[in-house]
């Protein structure tokens, strides 16, 4: 159960790892479909992760096809720019797959047709190409855990110290 991000065939080490801090943080399972464009030991992918990795639920699919196949049954969402449908506008299931597609592409078009009532957009400007792919899981996957009050997460911060009150001190 819970939120689950799929990444089809990500291509920067740096927007996966910002992907696995998040998935790390929402407890989150992080699907990354192959072929990948970098290795998953890259430097550049654990340095974005920062200190996270414990935190992550990783998955790996040899292809979106075998990805596809295996999760046929369950409740997809695929994200693209060129969906009708608002990410907000969606009320998620307990178990959701928000999924996403490489960041030069997006996803395959026959899978956006085959899947149409199941894809959503995050809106833009009309001149705009695109979010960053980092960004536009961190929207979605906020929206998930709003509907879901932010089950299991620390949902209020405190200060360690309290600021002086304008003036100074009496």
């Amino acid at each position: 159960m819970g939120l689950h991000i799929v990444l089809f065939e990500p291509e920067i080490p740096q927007n996966t790892g910002n992907i696995a801090r998040t998935c790390g943080a929402l407890q989150a399972t992080l699907h990354l479909v192959h072929p990948l464009g970098f290795k998953i030991t890259d430097r550049n992918l654990k340095r974005s992760g920062l200190d996270y990795w414990h935190l992550l639920d990783i998955k790996q699919w040899p292809s979106v096809d075998t990805f596809l196949a295996e999760h046929k049954n369950a409740p997809l969402w695929f994200f693209s720019t060129k969906a009708p449908l608002i990410y907000s506008a969606v009320n998620y299931e307990e178990e959701a797959y928000l999924v996403f597609g490489k960041e030069t592409a997006g996803i395959d078009e026959q899978i956006l047709v085959n899947n149409w009532e199941h894809c959503v957009r995050i809106p833009i400007r009309e001149e705009a190409r695109s979010l960053n792919l980092a960004n536009s899981v961190a929207i979605g996957a906020y929206e998930w855990e709003r509907q879901h009050n932010f089950g299991g997460l620390q949902a209020k911060g405190a200060l360690h110290h309290l600021p002086m009150p304008q003036g100074g001190v009496s």
